[in-house]
């Protein structure tokens, strides 16, 4: 993940939604999660790419920095998930991962 690049997972929750979410570290070290979607363009099934230290909505060209993702939430900013960081692992609970699948229903 030291690289800088944004790197895509998908997991099925238990409602059979598979979700799509992305982990990047931004340039002060914080690696970050967010689903492929956000509250705004959710409906389009489309998600984000990144451009640099920005990922790109891929539905309306908003940018948004890699640092501010967890941070800001709501709007077209990427759907945030919690995380923890438990040794050398990254841990997402599927309990996120569930109470986020809503995100991704329209996603092909």
């Amino acid at each position: 993940m030291s690289d800088g690049k944004a790197y895509y997972f998908k997991v099925k929750a238990d409602d059979g939604v598979m979700v799509e979410f992305f982990l990047v570290q931004s340039a002060d070290g914080v690696i970050r999660a967010a689903v492929d979607s956000c509250d705004v363009c959710y409906r389009s099934g489309k998600g984000y790419v990144q451009e640099g230290n920005f990922m790109v909505c891929t539905n309306c060209g908003m940018r948004f920095a890699a640092d501010r993702i967890n941070e800001v939430k709501g709007g077209c900013n990427p759907a945030p998930l919690k995380r923890e960081v438990r040794g050398d692992h990254l841990v997402i609970s599927m309990q996120e991962i569930n109470a986020n699948a809503w995100y991704c229903k329209y996603k092909k």
